[in-house]
């Protein structure tokens, strides 16, 4: 971009309703202009109301087609959902690093989400499905509030199906009608194999979530600087010039969001930072 300070005004192609409060947009751009890292995010300003800092939620291999989806939990995302088809947002972006993909070639990776958590991590699906022959075995733990909330409900559905990927969904409550695990996403990991030597993991969700995952992980063995997780603080320049994101001595929106464990070790037990 010219100049990351100013949005550049986009229109809506399509949005689709993902669950009750969750929804995705869809836009359609050069394939210059929409070029990004699995892990990144823009910025979108809903004129009249601000901006917020929303994950990348596409195709990497697919710039010209550009989704972000949006959980309606504020001011500026209620507002966002409230937008049609063919109205425009303002756009700036890509900002933060990238999950560590090419890292992980050769190897196991193991993909944790919780909830809207899935979002940011679906670009490293579509990347680790385009090229799954460069990777090992590949496992998706994903969890959920209820079997209503789970996140491209269908989509997960298609990566188990497919047989060359070890997928597991759980959720914290349900119904009869629900046949899957209840409980917490770190359950899962008890009846997963890992080669703690070999596996890449990928954690994005709640951080109390992420917190007990990677505490798991790295009691089986899985070093700190090959667990990778999402941080996500209030964002407002998206260019560490603004302080609002500050996590001790990490920015999170130019240091981050994605940062190994290793980094932020020391602190990331530390409730209230």
């Amino acid at each position: 971009m010219a100049n990351p300070w100013i949005p550049r005004p986009v229109a809506i192609a399509a949005r689709t309703r993902e669950t009750a409060d969750t929804f995705t947009l869809r836009f359609e751009l050069e394939p210059s202009a929409g070029a990004f890292a699995p892990g990144q995010f823009n910025m979108l300003y809903a004129f009249g109301a601000g901006e917020v800092p929303i994950s990348i939620s596409g195709d990497p291999e697919r710039p010209e087609v550009l989704l972000h989806t949006i959980r309606a939990v504020g001011t500026v995302t209620r507002a966002i959902a409230r937008l049609e088809a063919g109205t425009s947002l303002g756009i700036r972006g890509p900002y933060g690093t990238a999950w560590p993909v090419d890292r992980a070639a050769g190897g196991d990776v193991l993909v944790v989400a919780g909830g809207l958590g899935l979002a940011p991590l679906r670009p490293v699906v579509y990347h680790l499905l385009a090229h799954r022959a460069r990777f090992g075995r590949v496992a998706i733990l994903y969890g959920a509030r209820s079997p209503e909330d789970r996140l491209f409900a269908r989509e997960l559905e298609a990566w188990r199906a497919r047989g060359d990927l070890d997928v597991a969904v759980t959720v914290d409550h349900a119904g009869r009608d629900w046949a899957g695990p209840v409980g917490v996403v770190p359950a899962l990991l008890d009846d997963l194999a890992i080669d703690p030597a070999a596996t890449v993991a990928m954690l994005c969700g709640p951080e109390v979530m992420m917190r007990f995952s990677a505490r798991a992980l790295t009691d089986r063995g899985v070093a700190p600087d090959r667990v990778f997780v999402s941080l996500e603080r209030n964002m407002k320049c998206a260019l560490g010039m603004c302080g609002h994101c500050q996590y001790r001595e990490t920015f999170v929106c130019k240091d981050g969001p994605i940062v190994p464990l290793l980094r932020i070790a020391s602190i990331f037990d530390v409730r209230e930072i």
